[in-house]
This record gives C-alpha cells, structure tokens and sequence, in this order.
C-alpha cells in the first residue's frame, strides 16, 4: 500500500505547487479543453507524451495501446480519434512510435504469450509486408528499430484512410498527421517525414467517395 499512499502525497504536492504558480490554473482546466494536438503512442510506461513534448495539462488529447496501433475495428481508438478531430478540434494527430518497443520485439520473436497475440496480428501483419526489408537485416535489434518505423509509417496510413479523418478533409478542416519515433536512449523525437495532410496523398483505392 506505500506505494499507492506515495502517489496521493505526490497528487497534493504537485496540485499544491501548480496552485502556487498559478492560483486559477485549475478553475481555467476545469472549464475548457482546447488542445491542438492529438497523440496515438504506445502504452509504454517509458513514455509520457506530455514529458516528452513539454505540455501542460489540457494542451494533448492522449489514446495509447501497445504498439501505437490503429485498428479499423478498435472502437476505443476511433472513438478518440473522432472526438479529437470534430469535437475539440485538433488540428495535428500524431502517431508516435519508440524504439525498442515490446509489443514490436515480441511479434518478431513470434512467441506465444497468451491474449495479446491476437493484438501483436496487426504488428505481425506490418512485420509480413516489410518481410524482404526486415529479412535483410542481420542484427536483431536493428531489425527491431527498423520495424518499430515501419508500424510507425503503416499506422500512419491506416489513421488517414479512416472515414473520420477523410470527412473532415472533406469539410476543409486543416488536420495534418504525422508519423514521430521515440529513442529512449537520448529521449529525443526524431521525425519519420511521413506527414499526411490532404486526401490525395493516400492511395486512391482508399479515399471515400
């Protein structure tokens, strides 16, 4: 229990010096979110994305999942991605990767660990489309590396050829998104130069009608 007790002593001392800063910061949180921002990353303890870009409260709409992955399925992520983009209004989603991620070691490992294989399919079905690029990679953990930019740059895609995403482009709204990648041994975002920002840079076969 010391360690649940710690994190309600940590909540009152940091509520208490943001009061100290800025006495009305919690009145004005409390009564708008208007961030700019959307990030879909990986659940990875290792990353805070308000740390990470130095963002305060209110100013990131967050959906993590292991593995940054956008499944057309996954109500959750679409939910997110909906409320985001008509609801507060972001105008940048983010899909934000990170090297040395589990959730990618493990489906190149292809090794049984229960429920979340059926999660580790969409990384897996990333990893079967690179197979000859990634097959040429003799050091696993570059193999690793190379794949964690890979899902980056798919998840990517698969954000943009949402009907969410699409309709809005439609209705002229100004909605970029973006494939980023995290080291965790400098702790600095690189970018993967794979930004989307209308419909006719996805493929035809994707754009709604």
């Amino acid at each position: 229990m010391l360690a649940l007790e710690e994190c309600f002593e940590a909540n009152r001392k940091w509520a208490a010096r943001m009061r100290r800063r800025d006495p009305e910061f919690f009145e004005r949180l409390r009564e708008q979110q208007r961030p700019a921002l959307l990030w879909i990353g990986c659940s990875d303890s290792r990353l805070a994305p308000d740390h990470i870009i130095g963002k305060q409260p209110g100013e990131i709409f967050v959906h993590r999942n292991v593995g940054n992955v956008v499944v057309h399925t996954d109500l959750n992520c679409l939910s997110v991605l909906q409320y985001g983009v008509e609801v507060l209004g972001v105008r940048h989603v983010i899909v934000c990767g990170h090297y040395g991620c589990g959730g990618v070691q493990a489906s190149l490992r292809a090794e049984r660990l229960g429920a979340i294989d059926n999660w580790l399919r969409h990384l897996r079905d990333v990893q079967l489309m690179h197979r000859a690029e990634l097959e040429g990679i003799d050091r696993l953990d570059q193999r690793a590396d190379r794949l964690c930019e890979l899902n980056v740059e798919a998840q990517v895609a698969n954000v943009c050829r949402t009907s969410i995403v699409q309709e809005a482009w439609q209705r002229g709204a100004s909605l970029a998104v973006h494939g980023w990648i995290y080291s965790l041994s400098d702790g600095l975002l690189r970018d993967l130069d794979v930004t989307v920002e209308r419909t006719d840079q996805i493929p035809d076969r994707y754009r709604l009608r």
